[in-house]
């Protein structure tokens, strides 16, 4: 079985789909593994890392995916690369498919069989393939580190003889991957730290990492909670008492990140622009949802903004932020996914349609859309690549980070 390792030509983008480590770790369950050149410079990754590892390098896109059983990416392939992945050929990535159903259509017509790493159901033995987790992990810490970068005081109290500085006050809005661990980072930091979720079985976690859990009304927030945990919709009065209150709550804070996301749907919108005029001059807020619409109502994607003293963070890919460790994460979370259905007689990928893992991720197989929330919108008819026009690829498409 051969890997193909494709470099990522989306804007911005630093992650690589493999590294040293699961190099060799492919070679020892039998695969070959060709690695596009470069595919890990952005990462620190050099072509030299690779081939110490037994991975062989070849010039361009192209070459890589000549004769590639499985190409791994970390981003949906851009028009370009789409056009060089052989029919047949497995393609497993972060897909994006909910931000760009049209793309779903095209790997079918392809006959590309996509994978979306992005959709990996999160019951116990898919835990160390999900990506989300991992990358929202990163994206929580460097939520919280980029915070502290332009905030313009220290984070922790600090007694010196000259007095005392008090510790700043951080507001986390989401308590699921990414929220848990800026809770963490930031009160390693020292800062004080709250937080709040639409769940109420968030509070324990909240507490356990010594953060305080807030809500207005925590015995409404107890019987809207359904047997498994989830939150049912709350009534709008009391919607209209946790906004009141999270207002009052945000006009206290020196920091505050949110990290609600709805998969394929926009992200919730949790901090208006008065919520954000109240805050003191030299605050700052950090949108992790800034990629899938915003959490905050002034945020813009990519851009570090100030209005009225307050500072607005809108990093896109704050993961790729932290490249070499993301990539690290993400390339690990690819190898045990593929080794855990690796036949090892054959050399092959044993994905059984059936399995609840290979059901929830696969898009396409066999030049047809299968997915379920997919198949029923089209019906995709295999055609020859060379009747594909550019079109048909999928356009740029990002990675959702937390599903709070």
């Amino acid at each position: 079985m051969k890997l193909a390792v494709l470099k990522e030509t989306r804007s911005g983008e630093t992650r690589v789909a493999a590294t040293q480590e699961t190099v060799k770790k492919f070679i020892s369950l039998g695969a070959s593994v060709v690695v596009q050149s470069g595919a890990g410079e952005a990462a620190r990754f050099a072509d030299a890392d690779y081939q110490s590892a037994g991975a062989s390098i070849s010039p361009s896109a192209a070459d890589a995916a000549q004769g590639a059983d499985i190409i791994l990416k970390v981003l949906a392939p851009s028009s370009e690369e789409l056009r060089v992945i052989g029919r047949g050929s497995k393609l497993i990535a972060i897909l994006s498919a909910y931000k760009d159903p049209d793309s779903v259509a095209a790997y079918a017509r392809l006959g590309v069989d996509a994978m979306a790493m992005e959709l990996m159901p999160r019951i116990t033995r898919a835990q160390s393939m999900d990506v989300l987790s991992s990358q929202s992990n990163l994206a929580g810490y460097k939520a919280v580190i980029d915070a502290a970068a332009y905030y313009g005081r220290a984070l922790p109290m600090m007694m010196t003889a000259a007095g005392t500085i008090a510790p700043a006050k951080v507001f986390i809005m989401g308590a699921g991957v990414a929220g848990l661990q800026a809770i963490a980072t930031a009160r390693r930091l020292g800062a004080v730290v709250s937080a709040t979720d639409v769940r109420f079985a968030a509070k324990e976690q909240v507490n356990s990492l010594g953060a305080t859990f807030v809500t207005v009304d925590e015995e409404a927030m107890k019987e809207a909670e359904t047997e498994g945990g989830y939150a049912k919709e709350m009534s709008q009065d009391f919607q209209s008492r946790q906004a009141e209150f999270v207002a009052g709550h945000i006009a206290k804070q020196d920091i505050v990140i949110t990290t609600a996301l709805i998969p394929g749907r926009p992200a919730p919108k949790l901090v208006s622009a008065d919520m954000v005029r109240s805050m003191k001059p030299g605050s700052v807020i950090v949108d992790l949802a800034v990629e899938a619409g915003g959490n905050v109502e002034l945020s813009r994607a990519g851009e570090a903004i100030e209005t009225g003293g307050v500072t607005i963070l809108g990093f896109n890919n704050v993961p790729g932020r932290l490249a070499a460790d993301a990539s690290s994460l993400y390339a690990r979370n690819i190898y045990n996914f593929i080794a855990a259905f690796f036949d090892k007689d054959t050399k092959s990928l044993d994905a059984d349609p059936e399995d609840a893992i290979i059901k929830a991720i696969t898009l396409t197989r066999g030049g047809a859309v299968v997915h379920e929330a997919f198949a029923a919108k089209e019906e995709a008819e295999p055609v020859l690549e060379a009747e594909a026009e550019p079109d048909d690829a999928p356009e740029d498409t990002t990675d959702a980070e937390d599903e709070d």
